[in-house]
């Protein structure tokens, strides 16, 4: 329903990767009713009738191409342009060209009809990017550089204290309205408290504003201090329960009875779990009724239960339980990820799940062990194994009342007769038959982990039929003859490990 991307394509087992986006000259006809287009076209996005969304005239730009024997990022673009898809604006420049070309780009936004905050620079060369590879967080051969976004002054009407899930309290200033980007500002995070002093905000403080990449609006700096000072509160603004500083940080100490905490709690289990339609309003309510303390409760809810709450008729009451009960059954990093331990996000979760299996080898786990696999630091590992000791009895709660993870299915296949899954992988040199983005892809589809770096916890160096391995190589053997675990394939032993010959 977005016309801009075409109906059929001549392509197999490829994936392209794009971003959808609202014409200004669309939005100019909803400009009255909303704020700004990137919101708008999100929204549109999220409608449950397609059709819907095609109402609102989106486009699509595609930016890559996975999949491919593709040699080069032009060869990419005019791979997309046969196939119809519209690609974005690139150009290919030599290094020394990379000031001058930001530039041009810069002095043209205006010119677009869409909204752009910055350029992406990337090695052209696909053996260079995979040279390069990729860390657990962001690939090393392509950079964002963001423009300078809409700025302006304002001043710093008042400083209120947020709660977060995890009873940080947070500064945030109010401030007099100024308009940024399309968007009217009047509130901004001012991240943590020392950092608030360290920048001199205070109540009646001349500010100036910026949404940094015309996005995220941040106080740069104070223009003129109001002599006040920035003084912690000594309670929390949602509990009264007493706030200590640790580091930078403020927190509440009764975090485990806060109330907007335990909200935050709440919201973070039902969305990275997928309940709709459980907004802050009502599960302040369920909270404060008593009906639902922490996210087992929720699968005790019934429809009659929550028929006296306020603006709830039997219909959404009864659609809101239809919803959790078909969430009772949720995957094992979904599940690990909505307990709200600090460190396990998606990334670690997504290990934890493939690596371990199930709940109970994961409580038997040692930080040493957790440490000990790639891309999990001893900070990480630490945090994680608390928090599963901490979050035990809610664990056996939600198991009793039916919410239950699903075992990764996953990553059975051939190696050593055993499973695939937790077992890393890394390419090296060029791979003949596949680009080295596929490669990982099927590693991943088979449970297995796709590591950025040769180390001691490395399971298998693949080495591509085209050549030009290098120092991973060189690296590895000397570790496996140190006696490390790692074992160096072929790529043609690779396919076979997958199934693929």
């Amino acid at each position: 329903h977005i016309s801009a991307i075409p109906k059929n394509i001549g392509l197999k087992n490829i994936e392209v990767r794009g971003e959808v986006y609202m014409p200004l000259s669309v939005f100019a006809g909803f400009e009255a009713q909303f704020a700004n287009p990137r919101n708008l076209a999100a929204g549109a996005i999220k409608q449950k009738d397609p059709r819907k969304t095609g109402e609102y005239r989106l486009s699509f730009f595609a930016y890559d191409l996975l999949g491919t024997s593709c040699r080069t990022e032009g060869e990419k673009r005019k791979i997309l342009e046969k196939e119809k898809f519209p690609v974005v604006e690139w150009q290919k420049i030599s290094r020394d060209k990379m000031q001058k070309v930001f530039e041009l780009f810069f002095a043209g936004r205006h010119m677009r009809d869409y909204e752009t905050d910055g350029v992406v620079f990337k090695a052209d060369l696909v053996s260079e990017q995979q040279r390069l590879g990729v860390t657990a967080h962001h690939p090393r051969y392509a950079i964002a550089y963001k423009f300078q976004g809409d700025s302006g002054e304002s001043v710093i009407e008042k400083i209120i204290w947020s709660v977060s899930r995890t009873g940080t309290v947070t500064p945030v200033a109010v401030i007099a309205p100024v308009a940024l980007s399309g968007a009217t500002v009047t509130r901004v995070t001012l991240h943590n408290f020392g950092l608030a002093k360290k920048l001199g905000a205070s109540e009646g403080a001349k500010v100036f504003v910026m949404r940094r990449g015309g996005v995220i609006p941040n106080i740069e700096k104070v223009i003129r201090p109001s002599g006040k000072l920035l003084t912690q509160p000594k309670k929390c603004p949602s509990c009264g329960a007493t706030v200590t500083l640790r580091d930078d940080f403020l927190y509440c100490t009764n975090v485990r009875k806060c109330q907007v905490s335990k909200v935050g709690e709440l919201g973070h289990f039902v969305k990275v779990v997928g309940i709709d339609g459980f907004g802050e309003k009502l599960l302040t309510q369920l909270y404060e009724t008593g009906l639902v303390q922490d996210p087992a409760d929720f699968y005790t809810l019934t429809a009659e239960a929550m028929m006296p709450l306020e603006r709830m008729g039997e219909t959404l009451a009864r659609k809101l339980v239809a919803q959790i009960e078909a969430r009772k059954k949720i995957p094992l990093d979904l599940f690990l990820r909505a307990l709200g331990i600090d460190e396990l996000g998606k990334h670690v979760a997504k290990i934890l799940a493939t690596q371990f299996g199930n709940l109970e080898k994961l409580f038997g786990v040692t930080p040493e062990e957790l440490a000990a696999i790639h891309t999990i630091g001893e900070k990480i590992a630490a945090s994680v194994v608390k928090g599963l000791k901490e979050k035990r009895s809610l664990i056996e709660k939600l198991l009793k009342v039916g919410a239950t993870p699903a075992i990764p299915s996953a990553g059975v296949g051939p190696l050593e007769g055993g499973l695939l899954q937790g077992k890393s992988f890394l390419f090296t040199g060029g791979l003949a038959s596949m680009s080295r983005e596929e490669a990982q892809r099927l590693v991943e589809e088979k449970g297995g982990l796709a590591a950025s770096g040769v180390s001691k916890n490395l399971d298998y160096l693949v080495v591509g039929g085209e050549g030009g391995a290098g120092s991973k190589l060189k690296k590895a053997e000397k570790l496996a003859k140190e006696g490390a675990k790692v074992k160096i394939l072929s790529e043609s032993a690779f396919k076979q490990l997958l199934g693929l010959t």
